[in-house]
C-alpha cells in the first residue's frame, strides 16, 4: 500500500454557522491521506507516475474559499473533488479542524474527520 499525506495545511477561511464566523473567520487546520500506487513513480522518478501533492494542496485551498456552514460539508467537498481529479486514488481521509470555534472554554480546536474508500465492493 502506499500513502500521500498532507499534514497540518493551516488556512484562514470562513465557515459557520454564525453570521460573524461568515465574516471574522478563522484559522483551520487540515490533513488528508490519500491511498494510491505510487510504486511506478518510485521506479520511474517521473511526475507523470504519481499524484502531485501541489495539486492536491491547490484543490484544497479552492474548495476552502466556499464559505460553508458545516465543516462536514467542506471535508465532503474536498474528498469529492481530489477524488473526480484522480480516480486513481483508493481511499481518502480528510481532518478538518477549526482552531477557534466561538464555544465555552479553551480549547486546540473542534475537528471533523470524514473517510471514503473508492475500491470497488466485491
Amino acid at each position: 500500500m502506499s500513502k500521500i499525506y498532507l499534514e497540518d495545511v493551516k488556512i484562514y477561511a470562513y465557515h459557520g454557522v454564525l453570521p460573524e464566523e461568515n465574516i471574522i473567520g478563522t484559522y483551520y487546520i487540515l490533513n488528508a491521506e490519500l491511498h494510491t500506487d505510487l510504486w511506478k513513480a518510485a521506479e520511474s522518478d517521473d511526475l507523470n507516475d504519481t499524484i502531485s501533492y501541489a495539486d492536491i494542496n491547490d484543490i484544497i485551498h479552492q474548495e476552502m474559499k466556499i464559505k460553508s456552514k458545516l465543516l462536514e460539508h467542506v471535508a465532503g467537498r474536498i474528498i469529492s473533488k481530489i477524488h473526480d481529479s484522480f480516480p486513481q486514488i483508493d481511499y481518502i481521509r480528510l481532518k478538518l479542524t477549526k482552531t477557534a470555534p466561538p464555544m465555552q472554554g479553551e480549547m486546540k480546536g473542534a475537528s471533523v474527520e470524514l473517510e471514503k474508500s473508492f475500491k470497488p465492493e466485491n
